[in-house]
């Protein structure tokens, strides 16, 4: 006779017992933990996740948010790619921004990480002081003051009219609008200086002593010490300020008044995407063009990961 199998009659086998009470069990241990994962499980599905699947669907609709989706499939996309001269030109203008302003604003942010981490007295206070124009760039009134500062009568000519130079309409020239805005990205450069100044800390400090006794200059230890050690923080960097980079609204929206003039030398993607969407109410097109940035987005985060065999290092 098997103890195990033995059971009153009515009375499940002790084996079968203990399965069926496990999912029951398995929640009342887990309820706290649900319970305070509810916050953000209801933000995720109600605010990301359900959004996000609603905008692919509207985006191959024809929808003004005041009549009923009307689907038509890849037409929204068709056009993009084959009609609309203003999504050729937010194109444009956006890769040249990111172009430009991701590797000025990386390279100035490490070169102040290194001169921070010759060990300067009051770092803290080096530290926090150029780490807020990052807090302050993104919000509408540092770009305000930033046209202001660029404006035909602003202080940047004010300075230049010193050194008996006529600067030229900076905000107003498309020749020159663009760069206004990868100025105000650069400047906002704290964000990755303290990361970069992190990464400096975990740099044994005898490697360089060990380079300096052998010969190797300042340039040499930077060059075979600092940056191949510091390649995976300089990776994180890339691909944060890359992404940032490509969701640039704030700036050009104001600077430009909305309309990511002059001549649309200013009309990021997003700004194109919010004339679309709230100018025209084109809510349909806006959704294709969303989904088209996130795949921009996807395409250069996986890029960037896929050659870090050849330039990132890591301690394996």
């Amino acid at each position: 006779m098997v103890v195990g199998d033995a059971s009153p009659a009515g009375l499940p086998a002790a084996g079968h017992a203990v399965s069926g009470s496990r999912p029951s069990g398995f929640i009342r241990r887990n309820a706290a933990g649900y319970l305070f994962l509810a916050p953000w499980l209801i933000g995720f599905f109600g605010l990301t996740l359900g959004p996000a699947l609603a905008s692919f669907y509207l985006s191959f609709t024809d929808f003004d948010l005041l009549t009923s989706p009307k689907f038509i499939g890849a037409v929204n996309y068709v056009r993009m790619v084959t009609a609309d001269t203003k999504f050729d030109a937010a194109i444009r203008v956006t890769f040249v921004y990111v172009a430009l302003s991701v590797p000025l604003k990386l390279a100035f942010a490490l070169a102040i990480a290194v001169a921070l981490n010759r060990g300067l007295r009051g770092l803290t206070v080096y530290r926090a002081v150029f780490y807020l124009p990052s807090l302050l760039g993104a919000s509408v009134a540092i770009a305000v003051l930033w046209r202001q500062l660029f404006a035909s009568d602003g202080m940047v000519n004010a300075v230049l009219s010193l050194f008996g130079i006529d600067g030229p309409s900076w905000i107003s020239n498309p020749h020159y609008s663009l760069y206004t805005l990868v100025a105000l990205s650069v400047w906002q450069f704290g964000s990755p200086m303290i990361i970069f100044l992190a990464g400096l800390r975990q740099i044994p400090s005898d490697m360089y002593e060990a380079a300096s006794l052998d010969g190797a200059s300042p340039l040499r230890q930077f060059v075979r010490i600092t940056l191949p050690l510091l390649s995976p923080v300089v990776f994180f960097n890339f691909v944060i300020q890359t992404i940032e980079a490509f969701k640039a609204f704030t700036p050009a929206f104001i600077i430009s008044g909305g309309s990511g003039g002059p001549i649309d030398s200013t009309l990021f993607y997003t700004l194109y995407l919010y004339q679309e969407a709230f100018g025209y109410f084109r809510m349909g097109y806006a959704s294709a063009l969303a989904w088209v940035l996130v795949v921009i987005i996807a395409l250069f985060t996986a890029f960037a990961f896929l050659t870090t065999r050849y330039w990132v290092h890591y301690d394996d």
